[in-house]
């Protein structure tokens, strides 16, 4: 998943980090312009869309006219092999079942981990997860349909991240748990959960003055920032290990 290559079984849409069109394991430049953005469109909503919609999406600003001529022009400018992926009906758009993307899977991994039911599979325990819940969906695109996708799956990405560090850690895989606490402090550094996941990581494998550090980076990092402390519940965790007096500054 990612940006890596997706194997050998078809197509594939990659919304994880850079676009990619896969056909059968090789990453091909099939598509530019608006008809990338309307596979991009298609393989984000995972649904059927209807013709106004995804009009109205990919050309907010223009008339009504003008939004399902530039419509027609990226269906038209599909490559035969990206138009084997778009199923076109006279009322709606939609991928053919035969695609797969690698958000929905990644979407998968996160909820398998943030359910409270069953153990994960061995699988979902791998830093290959940890790579995968990393990346933001098209972190180059600005396109208000994105942003608010792409919003979504990095807090659900986060969640998972912290989840995942806890469930390693209750395994005692102490360097894939840390390394699970980190990728979520790497995509938001103010993130207090994030830190927290990290300190008792160091915490469980005795390394106190790891632990405070890492209060003292976050604390430092959100005055500058915000002007903020961390909260009474951070500082509970390292609290008995150094004087109260440094904690409250």
């Amino acid at each position: 998943m990612g940006e890596g290559s997706p194997g050998n079984t078809g197509l594939e849409i990659c919304l994880l980090g850079t676009f990619r069109f896969w056909v059968h394991g090789t990453a091909v430049p099939a598509v530019r312009g608006g008809s990338q953005r309307l596979l991009a469109l298609l393989a984000l909503r995972d649904r059927a869309l209807t013709r106004a919609n995804v009009a109205g999406t990919l050309w907010p600003d223009a008339s009504e006219d003008h939004a399902y001529s530039s419509l027609r022009s990226a269906l038209g400018r599909l490559t035969r092999v990206a138009r084997d992926a778009v199923v076109v009906t006279p009322l709606d758009l939609c991928l053919t079942d035969e695609v797969s993307v690698d958000l929905r899977d990644a979407r998968a991994l996160a909820h398998r981990i943030l359910s409270p039911s069953g153990a994960l599979p061995e699988a979902d325990l791998d830093p290959e997860s940890v790579a995968v819940l990393s990346i933001d969906v098209l972190p180059d695109w600005y396109d208000d349909w994105v942003v608010v996708e792409a919003e979504e799956w990095r807090q659900l990405r986060l969640h998972a991240l912290e989840v995942l560090a806890d469930r390693l850690l209750a395994e005692g895989r102490y360097g894939d748990a840390i390394g699970a606490a980190l990728a979520a402090v790497r995509s938001e550094p103010l993130r207090e959960s994030a830190r927290a996941a990290v300190i008792r990581v160091h915490l469980a494998e005795g390394n106190q003055s790891d632990a405070v550090k890492e209060f003292e980076r976050y604390r430092a990092v959100l005055r500058d920032e915000l002007g903020l402390e961390p909260t009474p519940r951070l500082g509970e965790l390292v609290a008995g290990l150094e004087r109260p007096s440094t904690l409250n500054q």
